[in-house]
């Protein structure tokens, strides 16, 4: 198996990481720290950073401040959001769902839903993807 890094970028010009390899371990405190002092952060109401891509899987980091919402939208694949911080709201046509810490969700695919930081909230986001999404990002 072929070892992934991140390409930098503006946001994060310094930073190369481990994205893909037969084995990664995720410190999510560390993460989570980094997100909480870039700029992004204090500019803006939301941070994320991309933890993990591999073919057909994506995990990201996601902070919200409160107040902050993930207008609705679908995806493609499955996702699971999971709440290590925080409380947020996830509604679909059909549901309304408030989650807390140590809460997990699973959504299928092409549901419409958004999302609404009820407090400050870190939370996982995984999700599939087709292995055309998992090469062109």
């Amino acid at each position: 198996m072929e070892v992934k890094f991140n390409a930098a970028t503006t946001q994060r010009p310094q930073e190369v990481r481990t994205m893909d390899a037969p084995l990664i371990t995720i410190d999510l405190c560390s993460f989570t720290e980094q997100i909480r002092k870039e700029k992004k952060w204090k500019e803006t109401d939301r941070n994320a950073i991309t933890v993990f891509k591999t073919n057909g899987l994506q995990i990201v980091l996601i902070a919200l401040r409160k107040g902050a919402e993930m207008v609705k939208h679908a995806t493609a694949g499955i996702i699971s959001i999971q709440v290590l911080k925080g409380k947020m709201q996830l509604k679909t046509d059909k549901q309304t769902v408030k989650l807390g810490v140590g809460q997990l969700l699973a959504l299928h695919e092409g549901i419409e839903y958004n999302l609404l930081a009820k407090k400050k909230t870190f939370f996982l986001l995984t999700l599939t993807t087709t292995l055309a999404d998992s090469q062109d990002a």
